[in-house]
């Protein structure tokens, strides 16, 4: 399901790439068969895997991408391209193949996670659009993918919705939930994708009214006793104890919010069995990264809220990717720019594997006519997949679910020190093989 209906992408683009095209539709090498590049030659922050995120709304917004009367419309007022442009615009369609790397999937630096095959004119429309999913999504996912392994099976609700835009927010909860996050906050989430919502109330709830009993007790009566109730509002001791007269031993559980969250949850756990209320559970929240979900493996906490480090740059940096030019009329091309360089010719991958399963290399070959291919073994396998052909969305692509497994199944298959949330370097090399 995509986020508005209808509504054309065409303008969530840069300015030069359509000045580009006008140029290369002036010229005539606008139709010059080319193949562009998603990769990354880093991974942010000395990271160890990238996790592929936003595929799906990708495509979406590439079966969107028309310039409808209103958008060229606004081109044409603010002289944007010549006339000639906006006719070829008009009649905009991408008509050609793209392959990558499954939403889910792991990558690593140089891996080929987005190929993109057409006319220059067809595919460099597309570079700003595919760049803003891809590294949005990707970088929320390795966060919460980071996060997921940090908390070592606890539930993880997403809560980012107000520290970040609207669409930013929806498509944050999207990935967190690939990543294993069990619920997300954010409705419009879960209304496009399906994906389980959660929420109880905030502090201002129990600001409302004249107590902190009364507030609980408005809460049970509409939720029932299996609701979470936001117990540090004034003192966290005294809110347990309100909080267990109000709702017994069936209390769901009991959120916690801010102080030292590590040492709070120590003594809500005490409290509420020394009450009887040994199956209450404590959720906590308040600017968690993996690091301090890491730091709290050992205490008595059994769900995380996160929100903040998730869908700011704090906790997912971007992932760094960029999409170049490689390949001209089946001629490979490459930049040279210092620090910035590209290898040239498209591309493919195979990941290698040991027969326990575990995997040891990415193998990143050139796909051309006489090049020499490296020749997997019996436990590799091809990495990319074909995503779009002519044009048209390749049925059968995986769906939320398998994506949220193929990743689930991805990280098993990572050497031990390639989980570590410290710095350091690729879980896995890659190697350029030679034609």
């Amino acid at each position: 399901m995509r986020g508005a209906p209808n509504a054309s992408t065409a303008l969530l683009t840069d300015h030069y790439e359509l000045t580009m095209l006008a140029g290369a539709l002036r010229d005539g090498t606008a139709h010059r068969d080319c193949t562009f590049e998603v990769f990354t030659r880093r991974l942010p922050g000395a990271r160890r895997y990238g996790v592929v995120g936003g595929v799906g709304r990708l495509l979406d917004a590439i079966e969107d991408f028309r310039f409808d009367e209103d958008e060229l419309a606004h081109l044409a007022e603010h002289e944007v391209v010549d006339e000639t442009t906006l006719e070829w615009l008009r009649d905009y369609r991408f008509t050609g193949d793209i392959d990558g790397y499954p939403e889910g999937e792991l990558f690593f630096p140089g891996s080929p996670v987005l190929t993109v095959r057409g006319s220059f004119a067809e595919a460099v429309l597309l570079e700003t659009l595919a760049l803003s999913v891809l590294n949005h999504d990707s970088a929320i996912a390795a966060a919460a993918t980071r996060m997921v392994s940090a908390a070592n099976g606890r539930r993880m609700i997403e809560m980012g919705s107000r520290r970040t835009q609207e669409e930013a927010a929806v498509a944050s909860a999207r990935i967190a939930y690939l990543a294993g996050f069990a619920a997300t906050s954010n409705l419009e989430a879960g209304r496009r994708y399906g994906i389980p919502t959660g929420g109880t109330s905030a502090h201002s709830f129990t600001l409302l009214h004249d107590d902190e009993r009364a507030a609980f007790q408005a809460q049970v009566e509409a939720l029932g006793t299996g609701t979470t109730l936001l117990v540090d509002t004034y003192d966290i001791t005294r809110g347990i104890e309100l909080a267990f007269e109000v709702a017994g031993t069936e209390l769901g559980a009991v959120r916690i919010d801010s102080g030292d969250v590590g040492v709070l949850a120590r003594q809500a756990r005490e409290q509420l069995d020394s009450l009887g209320a040994t199956g209450t559970k404590i959720v906590v929240s308040g600017d968690l990264d993996e690091y301090a979900i890491a730091a709290l493996r050992a205490e008595p906490v059994d769900g995380y809220g996160v929100g903040t480090a998730l869908v700011t740059g704090s906790g997912a940096p971007t992932a760094e990717m960029v999409y170049k030019l490689v390949e001209v009329d089946g001629k490979p091309v490459a930049k040279r720019s210092s620090h910035k360089e590209s290898r040239g010719g498209r591309k493919s991958a195979i990941r290698r594997h040991k027969d326990t399963g575990t995997a040891v290399e990415e193998v990143v070959y050139t796909v051309s006519p006489g090049a020499s291919e490296p020749v997997p073994g019996p436990h590799d396998r091809f990495v990319p997949v074909p995503l779009v052909r002519g044009g048209t969305r390749v049925p059968g692509l995986p769906t939320l679910a398998d994506s949220r497994e193929r990743l689930r199944h991805a990280l098993v298959t990572l050497p031990w020190e390639g989980l570590k949330l410290s710095r350091g370097e690729p879980a896995i090399p890659t190697t350029f093989h030679r034609a």
